[in-house]
């Protein structure tokens, strides 16, 4: 059964997923984007994102496609899992999508890539969320220069 991965989610080594003042011109705020040092290999899922205005399919270079729904969560993911034809789908979204994806149970594998920096402030990945009352644990970690890599899923997700 295909899932439904968050791919390479990158947090600081103080758990931040973006930093503090975050706003339309700077989407991963003041120091956001040295949690993006390095790239990690990842395969291209289609991306399903809500938002308020209707949009056609945006196709990105690389082959990732980002399917935008304006009718919430269950529809979109119907349509993002339609639209993937038998493959993972991605959420889109930053650290609070992913939160509220978490906490609904809907995220089968999330794949969290820690970058060796530290930001201070902004928005926490596991904020106020028991990920062992979800029943989420840690499948697999691996160690790079870049980065430490884990993938939690839950019990017999595979």
């Amino acid at each position: 059964m295909p899932k439904l991965r968050v791919e390479s989610l990158t947090l600081s080594l103080d758990g931040f997923g973006a930093g503090p003042d975050q706003d339309i011109n700077h989407p991963l705020a003041v120091g956001g984007t040295s949690l993006h040092a390095g790239t990690w290999p990842h395969e291209r899922l289609p991306v399903f994102v809500l938002t308020h205005h209707a949009r056609a399919p945006l196709v990105m270079e690389g082959g990732t496609t980002f399917h935008l729904g304006t009718e919430g969560i269950d529809a979109a993911l119907a349509q993002a899992r339609e639209a993937a034809g038998g493959k993972d789908v991605r959420p889109g979204g930053g650290v609070k999508v992913i939160q509220q994806r978490v906490r609904q149970r809907l995220i089968d594998e999330l794949h969290i890539a820690i970058s060796p920096v530290l930001l201070g402030a902004g928005e926490r990945r596991c904020e106020g969320i028991n990920l062992p009352a979800l029943g989420d644990a840690c499948t697999r970690h691996e160690s790079s220069p870049l980065a430490t890599h884990l993938v939690l899923a839950r019990p017999g997700v595979r």
